[in-house]
């Protein structure tokens, strides 16, 4: 099932291979003043069209990439390394979609995760 979304004014769409399961709510303060909801997938499973149209915003580490619309302000996507053994795993990429953008879905159906991302980075 692909699943679509959005920025508000539509500037950046994307395209995902499946719903997600479970989405993640971090608590650092950037994701915490944001609000995104994450759902997480491999590059191959997200398309991003047209050509991004994002500003992106890298903060501490630089290691996650933060894109959001320049136009309209929506948080959108992010690109970083899997972290979900604790250490960045550079060889394993991931990209963040924020599941508040996803059309005709649901997000009060799936369970959120919260990682302490406040005190984790």
């Amino acid at each position: 099932m692909t699943l679509k979304g959005s920025c508000h004014c539509g500037a950046t769409t994307f395209e995902v291979e499946a719903a997600p399961t479970d989405v993640t709510q971090c608590t650092c303060s950037l994701c915490s003043k944001r609000g995104a909801l994450w759902a997480y997938y491999t590059p191959a499973q997200v398309r991003i069209a047209p050509p991004p149209t994002t500003a992106t915003y890298r903060w501490q580490s630089k290691t996650v990439a933060h894109h959001f619309c320049p136009h309209c302000g929506c948080t959108t996507y992010s690109e970083s390394p899997d972290w979900s053994k604790g250490e960045p795993d550079f060889t394993n990429p991931r990209v963040g979609i924020n599941a508040r953008l996803f059309d005709d879905f649901d997000l009060a159906a799936v369970p959120v995760t919260v990682i302490d991302g406040r005190n984790l980075w």
